[in-house]
Order: C-alpha cells, then sequence, then structure tokens
C-alpha cells in the first residue's frame, strides 16, 4: 500500500482522514470533518471544507473549492454534509456546497467529470459518469442523471432535473425538466432531438434507439399534449426500461418537462 503524501506548505486539520496513497500538494487546505479515501490526489490551492466525504481516486485541480457551505441564506449555520463518490475529476476553479440543513446531502456519483468553473449547488443529487463543460451551473435541489453532459455555461434552475443521457447545448437556460435521452438547447432551452450520439457511443441497441425517437416524436412532434402522448405511447409502444424511464420521468415532474 503506498503512503501518503502532503506537502510541508499544505495545512491539513487533525481531525480530517487521508486516504493511503493520497497526494496533497503546496498550499492545499483540508479541514477538519472531511474524509478522503484512498489515492486522491490533490494538485496545489485546492480547498476541501467538512463535514465531507470523498471516496477513492478522486481528482482535485487547482484552485477548486469542495465543500464549502451553502450560499442559501436560509442556512442556520449547522453542520451540513456532502457526499462523493470514486473516480471523479474536479478541474480547476469548481466549487461544490454542502446542504443547507442537516436533515439533507450533498451527493456525487462516481466518475464525473466536472470541467473549469463548474458549479454544483446546495443539496444537489448528481449520477455517475456525467461530464459538466465549462461554467456549467446547478442551483440548488437539482437532480442530474446517470451519463447527463451539461454544455458549457449552461445555468440549471432550482430544483430541476435533468434525465439520463440528456444533453444539454451551450448556453442553455434550464427552467424545467429535461427528460432522459433528450438534448435540450436554447435560452430559454427546449428539446430540439435525442442523443443519438451518445446512445450508440454507449451501445443501445437500434431498435432501443428507434422506441426512444418514436417516444421523442408522440412527445413533441405531434398534436398531442403531454397527457395525450403519453397514453399514446403506452398503447403504441413495446414497453422497455427506455420508454419507462421516459414516462415515469414526465409523470413525476413537478415543475413540467421543457417542451
Amino acid at each position: 500500500m503506498s503512503e501518503t503524501q502532503i506537502h510541508p506548505t499544505a495545512i491539513v486539520d487533525g481531525r480530517a482522514e487521508i486516504g493511503a496513497g493520497t497526494i496533497v500538494g503546496p498550499y492545499c487546505i483540508v479541514a477538519a470533518d472531511v474524509i478522503l479515501g484512498a489515492d486522491c490526489w490533490l494538485q496545489h490551492h485546492v480547498t476541501l471544507a467538512g463535514p465531507m466525504t470523498a471516496g477513492a481516486r478522486n481528482k482535485f485541480y487547482a484552485y477548486s473549492s469542495i465543500g464549502q457551505q451553502t450560499q442559501d441564506l436560509k442556512y442556520q449555520g449547522e453542520p451540513t454534509y456532502l457526499e462523493i463518490g470514486d473516480e471523479n475529476t474536479f478541474r480547476e476553479f469548481v466549487t461544490v456546497n454542502r446542504s443547507t440543513t442537516a436533515e439533507g446531502k450533498t451527493r456525487i456519483g462516481h466518475r464525473g467529470n466536472y470541467l473549469a468553473y463548474s458549479h454544483i449547488g446546495h443539496d444537489c443529487t448528481v449520477g455517475d459518469a456525467v461530464v459538466f463543460s465549462n461554467n456549467g451551473t446547478l442551483a440548488g435541489h437539482v437532480q442530474v442523471g446517470d451519463h447527463a453532459i451539461m454544455g458549457g455555461l449552461t445555468a440549471v434552475h432550482q430544483f430541476c432535473r435533468l434525465g439520463r443521457y440528456a444533453i444539454t447545448g451551450g448556453c442553455s437556460k434550464i427552467v424545467q425538466d429535461v427528460p432522459p435521452f433528450m438534448i435540450a438547447d436554447g435560452n430559454p432551452a427546449k428539446v430540439r432531438g435525442i442523443n443519438v450520439v451518445g446512445l450508440e457511443r454507449n451501445g443501445f441497441a437500434p431498435e432501443t434507439i428507434k422506441a426512444i425517437k418514436e417516444a421523442f416524436r408522440l412527445i413533441y412532434r405531434s398534436k398531442y399534449n403531454t397527457r395525450q402522448a403519453i397514453e399514446t405511447i403506452q398503447q403504441e409502444l413495446p414497453a422497455s426500461a427506455e420508454i419507462n424511464q421516459i414516462l415515469e420521468f414526465i409523470q413525476k415532474s413537478e415543475r413540467g418537462i421543457i417542451r
């Protein structure tokens, strides 16, 4: 097992826990109640504030600030929480905030790639294998599904959701939910099509992609309203995990879906 390395200029609180093999570079600050898994890497000038936990093999680049307190003005000063999985990359100046209350938690999954200046607000839940391009920004209580991609300078309103394999175009303004597998683009954003390239790259079968395209047509390119489109999909399309995900996502939407 490799040894932990902490640069002499780094400040690591005695109440932090640093996993085996983790490298803490120059001028980093690791505060109390930070728990880091094995083989993490902090480049330099990284700030980790607690209470927060991060799993193994996470990379934190220069000037990222992870686990700072919520920016929500309702915050009362009690300990709040951030939980990060394994093998994420946080590039320069990325910011991630803890939850607003002790009852909640900001959660980030595994293998995400968060590019420079992206931001994850309080109480967000972010899935696995996501990509946030530069300056992608989540307000509070946003949910992002696995394999979603946010284009650069995308801004997502609080309490919105991005479904699995959804993708947003650069400079998009997201004020309602983006269903799974869809492409949203514009200010305000509209759904433009389905994420065919992403689905193909991730091994979705041609018949599955065809069914998702037909669901898109019924929801976005037909004469039906959303309720009628759902009923028609249920009647006309073969049941599948992907179609069920789209229907369930829409039916559970509180802000409504982007049209």
